[in-house]
């Protein structure tokens, strides 16, 4: 089971990229678990993901979150901001499995 999370500014806007991922997961016959938070959830939330993707909006918090990945052991990277203006889930999803290793 691999547990992806994404953040964004209030967890709304990543909401439809979270449902596009969970299709090419399904279609991909990867178990996973993903859901979306808004930034404020973000530093509890990922006690229980694998990684986490922040919005490009959140940019600027990378350094920030980092710091509190690396002490929870994940891995952390800023979503594509094409890929996420495409609601690119496919994409999306590929980049979380290669920060998660597989």
């Amino acid at each position: 089971m691999k547990r992806i999370l994404l953040a964004c500014s209030s967890g709304m806007s990543t909401s439809l990229l979270v449902t596009k991922m969970k299709e090419v997961a399904a279609a991909k016959g990867i178990e996973t678990e993903i859901w979306a938070v808004a930034q404020d959830k973000a530093l509890e939330d990922m006690k229980k993901a694998d990684v986490l993707l922040i919005g490009p909006q959140m940019r600027f918090l990378k350094k920030k979150l980092a710091k509190a990945a690396d002490q929870a052991g994940i891995s952390l990277d800023v979503i594509d901001p094409i890929a996420y203006g495409r609601i690119d889930g496919e994409a999306v999803l590929d980049k979380a499995l290669e920060l998660i290793g597989d």
